[in-house]
């Protein structure tokens, strides 16, 4: 009887699933564990708020970088390296709040590592995913980032409350380690024989690290000489990465603004804590992790059924998930519970996760072989929204409590959720005009 083989590129799709759970259980294990400290330290939200977006600056200079680095080098290696190194960090670093120069440098290191991750799994999933699957494979990686953000949230205050907020960067630092070795013994490149029709597909092997004078074959039986040259100036000019990039924007502004945040209105704005709340804390993520999922198989379903064009799939996902994520944003200061909080939050990550299917796919529809490397400029947009947003909000809430000394007031609350449901209706609009299911790239 003959057995069927599990495909390896669905162990490379699982395996990049795993690889943004654990990123984003760094990001939200570091945001409980440094305002338990910070808050026990005396720190203002001002400050908090530089701290925690410093992180993001780091990530900025590693974006594009990343994406040059898993053109030539090969996303697989590039991704390994980014992982030991952050995981390093993590593990060696002291958390300390009085140590404002010791923190900088580490949530430095740690940005700039973990920013070689996201370009590197685009350009692998580029070689290793045929196109009518990249919706729902693009989908599942990316929710990896929200179920490992609704593990953080649901687990790690009671690390922190039980062992200290220290062993959360121990733990994280052992999950790293954990993966490290499951992608350097079961990750490799596609061979040759994995997709002999590649070129014309768009995927495969033609995906692969080349240099100036490869050749590849083609269906008709020629030969193309492939230029290792990146096309930045096409790149940088043209209009459907914009429509990418301004979403790409919006969607992390407003994420990493719940992230960073969301702990401290459920503190200080509703006056909850959150070892209290339970499970609740993490329905956002994980209504993020459902939607995400959910909006890859629809997409997918659309696309090879010819309900759609990719274009116009693309397209209604997108302003279906952002315009019901804005609406949402702007619902959670006027919800005064816990539930109505929870409500509102979750309905807003989840609708915005939903719109992936649409502007985060895109990257491989309109340029399949530099997928990493548009992925880096418009993920360098995602994180410049994490520098603005986390530093802005700790500024609107410094400025807030001069009025409302608790920050109890939704009045506090309300220009903290409000610029990014604008932010939304505004990339929506953008997306329409401007972006395309086709490819433009070569």
């Amino acid at each position: 009887m003959r057995t069927m083989k599990f495909p390896k590129r669905y162990l490379v799709v699982i395996l990049t699933f795993i690889c943004t759970s654990v990123c984003y259980i760094e990001r939200v294990g570091f945001s409980i564990a440094y305002t338990f400290a910070a808050d026990a330290a005396g720190v203002n939200q001002a400050s908090k708020g530089t701290i925690l977006s410093t992180f993001y600056y780091g990530y900025a200079c590693s974006q594009v970088p990343g994406g040059w680095a898993a053109q030539k080098i090969g996303g697989r290696k590039v991704l390994l390296l980014s992982f030991v190194l952050w995981s390093a960090t993590c593990a060696l670093v002291p958390l300390d709040p009085n140590r404002v120069f010791v923190m900088v440098i580490a949530r430095l290191l740690v940005g700039v590592s973990q920013g070689f991750i996201f370009p590197s799994i685009h350009t692998v999933l580029a070689q290793w995913v045929p196109p009518h699957e990249r919706s729902r494979s693009v989908s599942l990686t990316t929710s990896g980032m929200y179920l490992g953000a609704a593990a953080g949230m649901l687990f790690l205050p009671s690390l922190v409350k039980y062992r200290g907020p220290q062993d959360v960067f121990l733990a994280e630092a052992a999950l790293g380690a954990m993966w490290s070795l499951l992608w350097f013994k079961y990750a490799s490149d596609p061979p040759r024989s994995e997709h002999p029709k590649a070129t014309a597909a768009g995927f495969g092997e033609s995906m692969l690290p080349i240099n100036g004078s490869h050749k590849l074959k083609i269906e008709n039986g020629g030969s193309s000489v492939r230029s290792a040259k990146i096309p930045w100036k096409r790149i940088i000019l043209s209009l459907p990465v914009w429509a990418i990039v301004v979403n790409n924007f919006t969607f992390h502004y407003a994420l990493y603004v719940l992230m960073n945040w969301l702990p401290t209105y459920f503190e200080l704005g509703l006056q909850l804590s959150l070892q209290e709340m339970g499970s609740s804390k993490m329905l956002p993520y994980l209504n993020m992790f459902i939607f995400s999922n959910i909006g890859g198989v629809v997409a997918d379903h659309l696309v090879t059924k010819r309900i759609l064009s990719v274009t116009r799939t693309r397209k209604l996902l997108n302003t279906m998930g952002f315009i019901v994520a804005s609406l949402a944003l702007m619902a959670i200061p006027i919800f005064r519970t816990s539930s109505g909080a929870v409500l509102c939050s979750s309905v807003a990550l989840g609708f915005l996760a939903l719109g992936r299917a649409g502007f985060a796919v895109n990257h491989m529809d309109i340029a399949p072989r530099y997928a990493g490397i548009v992925m880096g400029v418009s993920n360098t947009a995602g994180t410049l929204a994490g520098i603005i947003g986390v530093d802005l909000t700790g500024k609107l809430l410094e400025a807030a409590r001069s009025v409302d000394s608790s920050l109890s007031s939704p009045e506090s609350w309300r220009l903290v959720f409000f610029i990014p449901g604008l932010l939304c209706i505004f990339s929506s609009l953008v997306f329409l005009l401007f972006s395309t299911g086709e490819r433009i790239f070569d």
